[in-house]
């Protein structure tokens, strides 16, 4: 079985750094990116089982970029993951289609039980 492609998208290069660490260091294959443009051009580049994504980043935030992935992907599972965040922007990623929304810091564990969830999930066609 491939590996499950995560995309990591958060402007903290070192959180980015940490999570692609710490998520290849348990199977999976992870590549991170510190802007939602960066994110958008690699999603045109290279297939990916989810993306990890920030919701709070300057320029492009978070909420347009999931809402340019599910126009461009619709199947493609995002999870949401802040610092920042309240139960109003929780419901605007879910509206565009977010997976499940996370807060940091979040314990590895959870994040690897969310990502197989989300890439079940992707399998089943939902």
């Amino acid at each position: 079985m491939d590996p499950i492609r995560v995309l990591i998208v958060d402007d903290e290069a070192e959180l980015v750094t940490a999570l692609e660490e710490r998520l290849n260091l348990r199977g999976f294959e992870a590549s991170g990116v510190t802007t939602g443009a960066e994110a958008l051009a690699l999603l045109g580049d290279e297939p990916f089982d989810v993306v990890l994504l920030d919701l709070k980043m300057p320029g492009l935030g978070g909420l347009e970029v999931i809402r340019r992935i599910k126009e461009e992907r619709p199947g493609l599972q995002v999870i949401l993951l802040t610092g920042w965040g309240s139960e109003e922007d929780a419901k605007k990623g879910q509206a565009l289609g977010a997976y499940d929304y996370l807060m940091k810091p979040v314990k590895i564990s959870e994040l690897v039980r969310v990502l197989l969830s989300a890439c079940d999930r992707q399998e089943e066609g939902e």
